[in-house]
């Protein structure tokens, strides 16, 4: 019972305005905001909110017999937020049904895989966290920018959880074998590969509205039995496509919509099949061996590779020169310039350079540039403003950790002087304890001055008049000596007497101070 799976692509990106020379340093807007509003505004009432009511009219007729899936970009979201909500809310409409997946994938839309893996895991995982906060459920399916994938790509999705991965059913990597089976890559056997089925998903994605098509017009009773034709070599149908080919690549007029709400009835009409997401037949289907994808392979038109975005001098120099940036910008932690960064990684930025297929463009999504070289060269001009950017913000960043390393160092310093203040201060009333009565020894030698002074005074009254008393009692002594002293030496006596006349005023002195 063949499992037909519709997935779209819904991706809006942001457009340079003619950024030149002149611009850098002084002018850091690098979107033409009008222009993306006007367009987004323009794709809104021709494609997204037709489709979408489209959609939800055939999912009420149908109920859970018909789903869709879609894989919408970060930058689509962003414009949906900013330009249309109304958009936005008619998508989550949509996923309130429970009959519409939403795949993840490269929140700007870019080749991130191709030169950083943490940049790439980074951006899944920050889609997905946002994919389930819009739209309730978190995705397991996934699907890169322009359908590009490889062996190792496969490997780091089943790391990163994902049970589905799309990719483009390519013959060079198919050989013999049918796109309309489950295959798994090399070195990952739990995950499990969507090929897009490129004759089905291009009749309508490229030949819908061209006339000069030996099938055209395309109706849906045709496009039915071409798939009911498979029923013996399928089990899965995947048609997957830019949700553009609906009002936009094939306008109104040429009967897109008609044909797309005459078209699950034609489908249902065979029992054998029936709509499914990616998430519901990855559950029932197995994988019937593994594919190998050495190269990188995309859903370019011509050639199924990179070279529509990768394959000249231009574009390379452009990208090397952006992912150089990758580790600077994320350490910064700057918002503004992040934002920008990632932004600029939006393939087409690199497609408007394309010299291969530079008039290959679709109508609905044509070069906003006269030549591949002006959209060089205002791409390089807006990198060379980002890197100005960046290197101003590093600095700024370097003299913040420089005064923060100094204040780290400072605040030490003073802390300990403030615990050495501590311990002087407990210290001193330790003192104090020790000799409480300092201060009041001080009072009383202050109060008690005069009072020693005093008895200091009498002392000194008391020893003079102990030696006056002394004086007194002396000649009293010393008088039998006087006496004495002629017997022995009558000059000497003689003398002695003149001394003794002299001295005895002085006595008396003596006693009237006294």
């Amino acid at each position: 019972m063949p499992a037909l799976c519709l997935c779209y692509e819904v991706h809006e990106p942001y457009r340079l305005r003619r950024y030149t020379v002149f611009d850098m340093g002084q002018n850091s807007i690098y979107e033409d905001d009008d222009k993306n509003c006007d367009i987004l505004l323009y794709t809104a009432r021709a494609c997204y909110l037709p489709m979408n009511d489209l959609l939800l009219k055939l999912i009420r007729r149908y109920g859970k017999d018909f789903k869709v899936c879609f894989s919408i970009s970060g930058t689509a979201l962003d414009q949906f937020e900013q330009y249309a909500p109304e958009v936005l809310e008619s998508f989550q409409a949509l996923a309130e049904t429970g009959s519409v997946e939403f795949a993840c994938e490269t929140a700007p839309h870019s080749f991130s895989f191709l030169y950083s893996k943490p940049e790439f895991v980074r951006q899944v995982e920050d889609h997905a966290k946002r994919i389930k906060r819009l739209f309730g459920k978190k995705p397991v399916t996934y699907r890169n920018a322009e359908l590009v994938y490889n062996n190792a790509m496969g490997v780091a999705l089943g790391e990163l959880g994902y049970k589905a991965v799309m990719a483009e059913g390519a013959d060079h990597v198919l050989g013999w074998r049918s796109p309309n089976y489950l295959y798994s890559p090399i070195g990952a056997p739990k995950v499990k590969l969507f090929l897009r089925n490129i004759r089905l998903s291009t009749d309508l994605g490229r030949r819908f509205s061209d006339q000069s098509w030996d099938q055209w017009p395309l109706t849906a009773e045709k496009y039915a039995g071409w798939i009911h034709s498979l029923a013996g070599d399928a089990e899965v149908i995947n048609i997957f496509n830019d949700y553009h080919v609906f009002g936009l690549r094939n306008k109104r007029e040429s009967g897109i919509f008609a044909f797309m709400e005459a078209l699950p009835d034609r489908i249902l009409a065979n029992k054998d099949f029936h709509f499914s997401t990616p998430a519901e037949a990855v559950k029932k289907l197995p994988s019937v061996g593994e594919l190998d994808v050495p190269d990188f392979m995309s859903w370019d038109y011509e050639g199924r590779d990179l070279t529509a975005w990768l394959g000249n001098d231009m574009q390379k120099d452009a990208i090397h020169t952006l992912y150089k940036m990758t580790e600077r910008v994320h350490g910064l932690g700057a918002p503004d310039i992040t934002r920008d960064f990632e932004r600029l990684q939006s393939s087409d930025h690199f497609h408007y350079m394309s010299t291969k297929w530079f008039t290959a463009f679709a109508p609905d999504r044509p070069n906003p540039f006269p030549s591949p070289y002006d959209a060089y060269i205002t791409y390089m001009n807006v990198l060379s403003d980002l890197e100005m950017r960046v290197s101003a913000a590093e600095a700024e960043k370097e003299l913040v950790e420089d005064v923060e390393k100094m204040a780290r160092k400072v605040v030490p310093a003073r802390d300990e002087a403030k615990k050495a203040g501590g311990r002087t201060a407990k210290a001193a009333p330790e003192k104090e304890k020790a000799a409480p009565k300092k201060p009041a020894a001080k009072k009383t030698a202050a109060t008690k001055a005069a009072p020693a002074k005093a008895s200091a005074e009498k002392a000194s009254v008391k020893d003079t008049h102990a030696k006056e008393t002394s004086a007194k009692k002396a000649p009293a002594k010393k008088a039998p000596a006087k006496k004495a002293a002629p017997k022995k030496a009558p000059p000497r006596a003689a003398g002695a007497a003149k001394g003794a006349k002299k001295s005895a005023p002085a006595k008396k002195s003596g006693e009237s101070k006294a």
